[in-house]
């Protein structure tokens, strides 16, 4: 005689999910009981037998002298993560006549259990509510986690901080109430503003260009010429998140375990990455295939700051995803792919001393030290980056004169990057940087005798054909932001001086 209890929970493979059948077993014939997990659980899961074992005990419940099997289905994909805890002992409290199994299998169910009960926090709690509601189920929870469920929009969802509240609820004896929507977090929670900054509006004109086409950049200057304080003010000049970013960024979010309080991502991610970093922490991956640094950027900002100190191998993981917008990670048992839409925004000094051309402070072994300091950054990533921009250093003096002329604010900027950034969205519905092929053509054609400027141009330059089309974006964007439905020769221009000459070999004029 067997007892057999079906309920659901879930599994992440990058953004998508698949839904697992938690099938628990009674058999019996045994003298004592015997708890098996099976269907390629990995360590975590497994150890979840130990952690339902103390549980029942805190519920002064125990196990029915029978054999005990939990299949996780299907039996081929792996199973990781302690989220399966709570899904496991739901169907355990069915077998033996705690909770209706009928009420139980219309949810999703995932969570961690403590020892004493509680129901702690776990990953993916959105990305999981997502899904369920796209399939018509409920939900069940951490309590702690329950306002991250409600924001994609569902109703039907138990949040319990206890499994007793969980049993109560379905006896009757307890009902959980809905939790409150999730508000709304700030990645950065600073004080800066683009007038700041003093001077530098050359590149401030660059960064505004930036901001508004979503296009790559790439600021070579000496110590302290302000690279890394103008990048960090990028976000301050970016439009709004739409609903759709705000929701996508968050469910990345979640997966990686890093969403707090209870609150979403409004705010364009700023993710500052340090050159010691490695390829994996990057890219993403890990045993358990998890999101990375450039999808934890997706709909902001990665900042790679002293770019040529990066392992080479590294960066050129970037060459990827800046052309198709996500990035897919294989590893041995699973294959995951999540959104890498990213605006990269990078710094590096032109020499390893960083005073190139500065007969006073450069070191001796200049200008040849140059050549191969740049020479770590690969052509096809340098080509791939849209803004090439010469940091000069501000006098110190000039920074505190009285004379000096007040600065634009971010606001005021922004405004501008708003409006260049919606006619685009109008025209084309999507960024300028992700015009390609026939859009391309469409919505950045050039007259005959632009065609041929360019064409000139680009011979003399020595341009690639990816190159050239990132002209074309660079021009799109400068028209848009002068608020022209046409490309001009000095969008075009302008557009061109933003391009290094020989690939990526800066002078020593810094």
């Amino acid at each position: 005689m067997t007892n057999m209890i079906s309920l659901n929970s879930i599994i992440f493979n990058g953004m998508d999910a698949t839904k697992i059948e938690v099938q628990v077993q009674l058999s019996a014939g045994l003298a004592k009981p015997e708890f098996n997990i099976i269907g390629l659980a990995d360590r975590t899961v497994k150890e979840s037998a130990e952690r339902i074992r103390n549980v029942l005990s805190a519920l002064n419940l125990s196990l029915p002298p029978k054999r005990l099997t939990v299949n996780l289905s299907p039996a081929d994909l792996e199973k990781t993560g302690s989220h399966f805890d709570l899904p496991i002992l739901c169907g355990i409290l069915s077998a033996i006549g705690i909770i209706p199994e009928d009420k139980l299998s219309k949810y999703i169910i995932i969570g961690e259990v403590g020892l004493n009960g509680a129901i702690l926090k776990t990953n993916g709690i959105l990305a999981a509510s997502v899904w369920a509601n796209k399939n018509q189920l409920g939900i069940i929870c951490p309590g702690s986690q329950g306002s991250e469920a409600r924001w994609a929009g569902h109703t039907n969802i138990l949040a319990p901080f206890h499994v007793l509240d969980l049993i109560n609820h379905f006896k009757g004896t307890q009902i959980l109430p809905v939790p409150p929507l999730a508000n709304t977090m700030d990645i950065e929670k600073q004080h800066i503003d683009m007038s700041d900054v003093h001077g530098q509006t050359a590149v401030k004109r660059a960064l505004e260009i930036a901001a508004a086409g979503g296009h790559a950049m790439l600021m070579i200057g000496p110590p302290g010429s302000g690279k890394t304080m103008l990048a960090s003010r990028l976000p301050t000049i970016l439009p709004e998140m739409t609903a759709h970013e705000i929701l996508e960024t968050s469910i990345i979010y979640s997966i990686a375990g890093q969403l707090k309080d209870q609150s979403l991502i409004s705010k364009r991610p700023f993710r500052s990455v340090h050159h010691t970093s490695s390829a994996v922490s990057l890219a993403g991956g890990g045993a358990d295939a998890k999101p990375g640094e450039i999808s934890l950027a997706n709909n902001g900002v990665l900042f790679l700051d002293e770019l040529p100190e990066f392992n080479r191998a590294t960066l050129e993981i970037l060459r990827q995803p800046m052309e198709a917008g996500k990035i897919m990670i294989s590893r041995a048992k699973r294959t995951a792919t999540y959104p890498a839409r990213f605006q990269l925004i990078a710094a590096m000094n032109p020499c390893p001393c960083g005073h190139l051309g500065n007969a006073a402070l450069s070191c001796t072994k200049a200008p040849r030290c140059a050549e191969a300091y740049q020479n770590k950054i690969s052509g096809p990533l340098l080509d791939r980056i849209d803004l090439h921009v010469d940091v000069d250093p501000v006098k110190p003096w000039e920074m505190t004169d009285d004379k000096q002329e007040k600065c634009e604010t971010s606001s005021q900027i922004r405004e501008r990057v708003i409006a260049a950034h919606e006619r685009q969205i109008k025209r084309q519905g999507k960024q300028n940087a992700q015009l390609d092929g026939p859009e391309l053509e469409k919505f950045a054609k050039l007259s005959e005798k632009l065609t041929t400027f360019l064409n000139d141009a680009a011979e003399k330059m020595g341009l690639s054909a990816r190159g050239y089309n990132r002209i074309k974006r660079l021009a799109r964007t400068i028209a848009d932001l002068r608020g022209a439905d046409n490309i001009e020769i000095q969008d075009i221009t302008e557009a061109l001086s933003y391009r290094p000459i020989n690939r990526g070999k800066y002078s020593a004029k810094i």
